[in-house]
């Protein structure tokens, strides 16, 4: 691969509803380009950018793949992402580096809700985009309904630069509205022979090419002048309208084709190659210094010192950790040294090679906004910034969401626990939406991530990859027991059996307690040496250890207070062990005496979606005993914030889902413990009983 300038790099990401035919069109893109010489097909597994053996057995995207291609005298950097929601954060990571994206839709589902997160996602990436629809070849495809379909949820400024020439077994081609000319493909879609427009579409050609123009003119004072004066736009205009149109958002060109077939790929990197921006366009980038926190824009610029950004983090299973990064500044070469701002280390880079799917090609250099990869990093991660030690700029963190599905993991094998740890240590580099946490409280391995397909898919990777196998199953509730009432109990551990004795006594009164920081008090009220003061410290020691076991069902006790305030000891036979035992004696009966309930973790959710789903959305919530605080309007949506157990929540993310066609999203975090109802505290209590019995 030759040497690119930044001028000549599009860095361009495909973006779509799972399914629309993203992979097949980045095929479709490279093997027109020369870059392979066979069409890979998802359903044979065979394509470039899904090359994981989960993607292959599942036929679906679930890593962002990189592939450069070459058109028209520019290096086109193709990043192919996932479509379902449960791989969002590939998502989040590839538009970051992106300047620009193509979203595919499907020419026969139209517009999904994928779509629409897709767009929202470019959006707030404040990305140029064009529309690719796709699947023009198969059963039910309408141009005319999605284009239609596209204006209405995205606005007027979609705008076609194409039409297509029949529909499922009969497209064939595309008119192009700039040249005015039908576009025939034939053979593997490498051909394309230019042919006038059929008679049957002349006229909503027209139609068609007046929106264009119209378009094309708003974009640009000079244009709009030529146009209302009624002179004629040149072919040269059109496409330096439609170039400024695309990079300033005012037009959103709608092309189409068949990627299967590999119809429409050449029309559309041309499109790309002409009309979307360069980084050298974008000019420049925002980024914090290191060391002073002020903050810095940088120039995108080949010249000068190197900064680069680590986007995403591949474990390739022969060559280790594969990092993904895009140079900002300066032009960064192999065998070389640059410092991670983040970590304030050096680290030392090997060969820098840009990746075709899985294939590593290497490079001599890369410019400022281009984009490589690297092997063997040994602090780096991804979100962290690579600069040569001057600059000490760090570019701002990629934002991934907040994972929403948690369950409990546990190898099937005993003994296997270190290397389930070990194997979800490398998944945790390398996807920041993947979460593990082992918690004390239930004495559980939780995983966490983006929906069930995503937990699904990284225990399979565990067990090719590590050869460990685990189960999923719900988290426990982390339930906790306190009391509502005082009770003073008398506590005596008293046993003779040959030799020295044992004798510890004590009174102890338990009360509730309200608004501490620490869930136990212990206060020493003895007087006049009824249990002597070397003895009071295993009081209070064998208080605390009671408090990790409740009388209602064994789970730890929190918010009480213990006054000793008497007893009694022998002066030959006490000891501190003694003591401890009677403290134990009196916690289990003065908990009992003391009104004990049951207490659960109450979270705070927050629940974005659109306005139509409001009602339901409340419904459920009160069926989940969950408490509304509010409501507050968010860009055409709505954030209901609620309090809702945790036990109604474990599997709230396919709900929500379901519920709302997936347009629905949450956060969720602890807030309080607040009582169990009686009725559900009974069966909690019952089968917690039900398991211990069992052990």
């Amino acid at each position: 691969m030759k040497n690119y300038t930044t001028e000549t790099i599009r860095n361009v990401a495909l973006i779509s509803h799972g399914g629309a035919g993203k992979t097949s069109l980045a095929e479709a893109m490279i093997y027109t380009s020369g870059a392979i010489n066979r069409l890979g097909k998802v359903d044979a597994g065979t394509t470039t950018t899904d090359f994981d053996a989960e993607e292959v057995k599942r036929q679906i995207t679930i890593n962002t793949s990189l592939a450069p291609v070459e058109w028209g005298g520019v290096k086109v950097n193709l990043l192919d992402t996932p479509g379902y929601f449960d791989f969002i954060g590939d998502v989040a990571s590839a538009l970051r580096v992106a300047d620009a994206a193509v979203v595919v839709v499907s020419a026969t589902a139209g517009v999904e809700v994928g779509t629409e997160n897709a767009w929202k996602e470019a959006d707030d990436n404040n990305l140029p985009r064009l529309v690719f629809i796709n699947r023009m070849d198969k059963e039910n495809a309408n141009f005319t309904k999605v284009l239609l379909q596209l204006r209405e949820f995205f606005g007027v400024h979609v705008v076609p630069v194409q039409l297509a020439i029949g529909a499922e077994n009969a497209f064939r081609g595309t008119v192009d509205l700039v040249k005015m000319k039908a576009d025939i493909f034939s053979g593997d879609g490498k051909k394309v022979a230019q042919e006038e427009i059929p008679a049957e579409l002349a006229a909503e050609a027209e139609e068609y090419r007046e929106q264009l123009l119209e378009a094309i003119a708003e974009s640009d004072d000079d244009l709009l002048m030529k146009y209302l004066e009624g002179e004629p736009l040149s072919d040269e205009d059109i496409n330096a309208g439609l170039r400024i149109g695309t990079l300033t958002g005012k037009i959103v060109p709608v092309m189409c084709g068949a990627a299967t077939l590999n119809y429409g790929t050449q029309p559309l990197l041309n499109t790309i190659a002409t009309a979307f921006p360069s980084p050298a366009d974008l000019g420049e980038v925002k980024g914090t210094n290191a060391e002073t926190g002020e903050e810095i824009v940088a120039k995108i610029d080949a010249d000068g010192p190197v900064s680069a950004l680590v986007f995403k983090t591949f474990a390739d299973p022969f060559v280790g950790k594969i990092s993904y990064f895009k140079v900002y500044t300066g032009t960064l070469k192999g065998d070389s040294q640059l410092h991670n701002a983040n970590k304030d280390k050096d680290e030392r880079l090997g060969q820098v090679f840009t990746m075709l799917g899985k294939t590593q090609v290497n490079l001599e250099q890369v410019p400022a906004g281009d984009i490589a990869a690297v092997a063997k990093l040994q602090v780096t991660a991804t979100g962290d910034t690579l600069c040569d030690k001057s600059l000490c700029t760090v570019f701002p963190p990629i934002e991934f969401p907040e994972a929403v599905t948690t369950f409990s993991v546990e190898p099937k094998n005993q003994g296997e626990e270190d290397k389930v740890a070990s194997g979800f240590a490398r998944f945790l580099e390398e996807d920041p939406t993947f979460r593990m946490e082992r918690n004390t409280e239930t004495k559980q391995t939780l995983i966490s991530g983006m929906g069930e397909l995503h937990l699904e898919i990284i225990t399979s990777k565990l067990a090719k990859k590590f050869g460990v196998e685990v189960e999923l199953t719900l988290p426990k509730i982390p339930y906790k027991e306190t009391i509502r009432g005082t009770a003073k109990v008398e506590g005596k551990h008293k046993k003779q059996s040959g030799g020295r004795g044992q004798f510890g006594h004590v009174w102890i009164e338990f009360s509730p307690l309200s608004g501490g920081e620490e869930p136990f008090a212990f206060e020493d009220k003895i007087f006049g040496g009824s249990v002597p003061r070397q003895y009071i410290p295993a009081v209070e020691k064998g208080l605390r250890e009671s408090l990790e076991s409740g009388v209602l069902a064994g789970y730890p006790v929190v918010d009480i207070k213990a006054s000793l305030y008497d007893g009694s000891y022998h002066n030959v036979d006490s000891s501190e062990m003694a003591f401890k035992i009677a403290a134990h004696l009196a916690f289990k009966k003065g908990i009992e005496k003391a009104t004990p309930v049951l207490l659960e973790p109450i979270m705070y959710v927050a629940v974005t979606v659109p306005d139509n789903f409001m009602g339901d959305i409340m419904g459920d919530m009160n069926s989940r005993r969950g408490r509304i605080l509010g409501m507050e309007p968010s860009s055409g949506s709505q954030i209901i914030n609620a309090n809702v157990p945790m036990s109604e929540m474990l599997k709230y993310a396919i709900d929500l889902r379901s519920m709302t066609q997936g347009r629905g999203t949450f956060t969720m975090k602890f807030d309080h413990y607040d009582e169990v109802p009686t009725h559900i505290a009974e069966q909690v209590i019952a089968a917690a009983k039900a398991e211990k019995a069992e052990e």
